[in-house]
């Protein structure tokens, strides 16, 4: 069974940077893609980053591209968000989640899911 672990959230003023982190377990990951999505209160839950395990190919929502940086590190089964220049509507719960197969934006495309971890960005 895949386990998903997230971690690395919290509070951060305008502008700041936190590095969230995804650990996994259950499986060997070389056929997965892993993605990141948030989800703000009272909103649907979105995608924001994803990446292939296997050959590192990566992509994003537009509203964070060349902020947020999604990268893995085999030897630790980990995925990691760096977000940089952090908004106030960044603010969300973050989830990790693994799929097999191609890359994808849907959330229902998504198999396996964290628990979520806070981000909060104060203006």
């Amino acid at each position: 069974q895949v386990q998903l672990v997230e971690s690395g959230g919290g509070l951060v003023q305008a502008g700041g940077s936190l590095r969230l982190s995804c650990g996994a377990s259950g499986r060997t990951f070389d056929t997965y893609v892993m993605g990141w999505f948030r989800q703000a209160p009272g909103k649907e839950r979105e995608f924001v980053a994803a990446i292939r395990w296997s050959v590192e190919t990566t992509y994003y929502r537009d509203s964070v591209k060349g902020r947020f940086t999604i990268s893995r590190d085999n030897t630790k089964n980990t995925v990691y968000l760096q977000m940089n220049s952090l908004k106030p509507e960044d603010t969300a719960a973050y989830y990790c989640a693994a799929r097999v197969g191609g890359m994808l934006v849907n959330t229902n495309g998504y198999k396996y899911w964290g628990q979520g971890t806070q981000v909060t960005v104060s203006s």
